[in-house]
């Protein structure tokens, strides 16, 4: 997968180079996506030796005597991203690279200007699996203090594209880029803009009154508007093979004290042949030397790489630990507001290295195994618990309600208050929709 880095400083430029390309590449890798591509590596460049020594096994074999919950897999805890969705035990892993691919070969093709491209690209690269740019990597540029029209530009080139509604930042977004896409009525598309939340409560008669059109228009409307995919990335989703989940990193406790262990058990020790190493030096061929000269190079671009990666992830996961340690010693359910761009600034990286670092990555502890970005969420309020925090306690207030009454958004709204999360009913809402939680109407039993 292409990656690009972001210069301001040479006149708005986005540079590429070979170095930059295979350690962005790298650190994005899964272990699952790693192991392959190392062993890709070792079939191409002669200069690399791909060995599995027993050694690993047998260190493995120690970490699971110390931890014995590490065979557990994604079946060990559930988890609730942040939109709201849970996965099936022994949920499958996501594949993106194949949407990533589809949108760079679209922006090849339209032939536009060098800066622009490479913010397109860059953009591409950060769409996630259901096709949407995150908020947090979205922060990103504001670093990059880039021209305001060049940013814009390339979003709206970005959003352009198909599948129709990618690179949207809300849901919203989403079904109104693929209305426009389609020539719907403007009613359509301020109720998608505006109202979502009101007409997943099919409360018709306030929507129709706040454009001034009848409950009619506003129903077909909603038909229209079911009609659309809300995750236009997941078609590039393969059906086959099923891919299970394989922690990145394992957080467990070795000598009494919680500590980040990489999970490389699995990966082949990349080295250098001294076979090789030697040709180089000795061969009197010039091509020889030559090809070899290059392939040497390419080894030790990997190798580097391959460093920086593990000294990354280890940094993040590390710094997540430190974080949220009352949720991984079992003191609380909860979790900690944490902002990825926050964890950027400890670490002093740029908020896009974070991102990369937990994209599609998973973490193993005794509460079960979860994305890394399961460990971002933006506090509620200016000093509220975390989002997933607020979620959860939502969704714990539903499951405990009397289903002859449940509650309103209103109920819950001031429920939720009382145990520190000040949130608006409208705001409720929207957390409950994200949940795939119906309202009071619809979750009623008799």
């Amino acid at each position: 997968m292409s990656l690009v880095s972001l210069n301001t400083e040479l006149r708005q430029e986005l540079k590429l180079t070979p170095q930059l390309l295979q350690s962005m590449e790298v650190l994005q890798m899964n272990v699952q996506d790693l192991a392959e591509y190392l062993s890709r590596a070792s079939e191409e460049n002669p200069l690399l030796e791909a060995e599995s020594p027993a050694s690993l096994q047998n260190a493995y074999a120690q970490l699971r005597r110390a931890a014995s919950w590490l065979d557990a897999g994604p079946q060990g805890g559930t988890f609730l991203h942040e939109d709201g969705t849970v996965p099936e035990q022994g949920a499958a892993d996501r594949e993106t690279e194949s949407l990533a691919a589809f949108l760079r070969d679209q922006l090849e093709r339209r032939h536009l200007e060098k800066p622009l491209l490479a913010l397109c690209t860059y953009l591409a690269e950060l769409v996630d699996e259901g096709g949407y740019l995150a908020p947090e990597d979205l922060e990103s540029l504001e670093e990059l203090k880039l021209p305001p029209d060049l940013t814009d530009r390339a979003l709206a080139e970005l959003q352009s594209l198909d599948p129709p509604g990618v690179g949207a930042r809300d849901l919203a977004e989403c079904l109104v880029l693929q209305l426009r896409r389609q020539g719907a009525c403007q009613v359509s598309i301020d109720i998608a803009a505006q109202f979502l939340p009101e007409l997943g409560r099919k409360h018709y008669g306030p929507i129709a009154r706040a454009l001034g059109i009848t409950v009619e228009e506003v129903q077909a409307a909603e038909k229209i508007i079911a009609g659309l995919d809300p995750h236009p990335g997941r078609a590039f989703e393969p059906a086959e093979p099923t891919v299970y989940v394989q922690p990145d990193v394992f957080i467990v406790e070795l000598e009494g004290q919680l500590k980040v262990v990489l999970n490389d058990y699995y990966l082949p020790r990349m080295s250098i042949s001294t076979y090789y190493a030697r040709l180089l030096k000795e061969s009197d061929d010039a091509k020889t030397r030559t090809y070899l000269r290059e392939k040497m190079q390419q080894a030790k671009w990997l190798l580097g790489s391959l460093e920086r990666r593990g000294n990354t992830l280890c940094q993040c996961a590390e710094a997540i630990l430190e974080a949220q340690r009352p949720f991984f010693t079992g003191e609380s359910t909860e979790l900690s507001p944490m902002r990825l761009s926050a964890l950027a600034n400890q670490l002093g990286v740029h908020p896009s290295t974070v991102s990369r670092t937990a994209r599609g990555k998973y973490l193993q502890c005794r509460q079960g195994t979860y994305p890394l970005r399961y460990f971002f969420s933006l506090a509620v309020g200016a000093s509220g618990p975390s989002r997933q925090a607020v979620k959860h306690r939502l969704l714990e207030l539903v499951q405990k309600e009397d289903p002859r009454h449940p509650l309103s958004d209103q109920k819950l709204s001031q429920l939720l208050s009382t145990q520190g999360a000040q949130l608006a009913r409208r705001t409720v809402a929207k957390y409950r929709l994200e949940l795939g939680i119906g309202s009071s109407t619809a979750r009623k039993r008799a």
